[in-house]
């Protein structure tokens, strides 16, 4: 389970880089997500949060700008692979399997999958959407609030951390 959610929250990162990441913290700043003691435990920080919130939603705005490069130029694409990677190692953390260590590279390797897959998949699916349309924002618009409600969903279906 933990290694869908984590190929999940990698397609959330292919389609809104900073969606991923701002989802993260929040779970690990509300407690949905235990990564205190972890290489991430930053991540539920208020500053994590702050930080990431305002890049998602600075990226939201600026997507909708006509002088955004593509998603799939180098930067951008390797962004979304970064934070496909980083968030796929947060869900894959080993408070949430009995697996270790061995669960974070898995949850890596998913979210980098799952970057790879929303970045090229949603470019399909909004291209088509803005043909359908007649113009982009609209596209833009929906993917913009699957990109939203699925971190919501990916972060809502994780296990509740045991705490000791």
């Amino acid at each position: 389970m933990v290694y869908v959610l984590a190929l999940l929250i990698g397609v959330i990162a292919g389609l809104r880089a900073m969606t991923a990441p701002a989802a993260i913290a929040w779970a690990a700043y509300l407690g949905w997500l235990d990564l205190s003691g972890s290489w991430l435990a930053f991540m539920g920080s208020i500053w994590a949060v702050g930080i990431f919130t305002v890049l998602a939603v600075v990226e939201l705005i600026t997507d909708q700008l006509p002088s955004t490069p593509s998603r799939k130029v180098p930067q951008q694409f390797g962004a979304r692979i970064i934070m496909g990677a980083l968030t796929g190692a947060a869900l894959g953390m080993p408070g949430l399997s009995a697996v270790g260590m061995t669960s974070v590279v898995i949850g890596v390797i998913a979210g980098i999958i799952g970057a790879v897959i929303g970045t090229y998949g949603g470019a399909a699916v909004r291209a088509k959407l803005a043909a359908s349309f007649g113009k982009d924002p609209p596209a833009a618009f929906i993917e913009d609030a699957v990109a939203i409600v699925g971190a919501y969903l990916v972060v809502a279906a994780l296990p509740v951390p045991v705490t000791p």
